[in-house]
């Protein structure tokens, strides 16, 4: 038989929870205009349906990290979505630089060093963005679109070189998918906030 301390502890914990199932179970609403933040999950499935999206499964797949659960509101995403781009922009970056070191054809060296151009202002521009999300989402959407013109260029000019390189490829598409994530949470940002720019 359990000791009479335990048997009052389940007691305790019975009444308690039995007494409470006959509190009223309707949320109170305040009647003041406050914005209540929205669970980062109900964010992040708004953003990855959003129009700009490109591939919507790896939208979610990307999002799905410890550190968006944390996340607030859309400005903290943002953020997140900047760090995640720049992150994939480096590494990407890092393949470029690799492959320049074997040797290949004039044209070959030459569209890749146009790629290497094209990811290091990836990285400097997802940096730069994640400070402009606040002060000024319009700017931020801009530039965030003007990465996914350097990738584009960066593609032509591979496929004019007719490089043959299957993880420039996917590297590529990543890119282009953060490009997509990043103009899709700016210009949501820029209508959360219109009267502020």
């Amino acid at each position: 038989m359990a000791p009479p301390n335990q048997l009052c502890l389940v007691l305790v914990i019975f009444l308690s929870i039995f007494s409470l199932s006959f509190l009223p179970t309707s949320a109170i609403i305040p009647k003041a205009n406050v914005s209540l933040p929205i669970p980062s999950s109900q964010l992040v499935k708004n953003l990855c349906n959003g129009k700009a999206i490109q591939n919507h499964r790896f939208c979610l797949k990307a999002l799905s990290t410890p550190k968006v659960f944390a996340v607030m509101d859309t400005t903290q995403l943002g953020t997140l979505i900047m760090k995640l781009g720049a992150a994939n922009a480096k590494a990407t970056l890092n393949v470029y630089n690799e492959i320049i070191k074997k040797p290949g054809s004039p044209q070959a060296l030459k569209s890749l060093n146009c790629c290497v151009e094209a990811y290091k202002y990836a990285v400097l521009s997802f940096e730069m963005v994640s400070s402009e999300l606040v002060e000024d989402p319009q700017t931020a959407n801009y530039d965030v679109a003007v990465i996914g013109l350097e990738i584009a260029n960066c593609e032509k000019e591979l496929i004019n070189a007719k490089v043959q390189a299957p993880r420039l490829l996917v590297g590529n598409r990543f890119m282009k998918y953060y490009v997509s994530m990043g103009y899709e949470i700016t210009s949501t940002l820029e209508l959360e906030n219109p009267n502020e720019y």
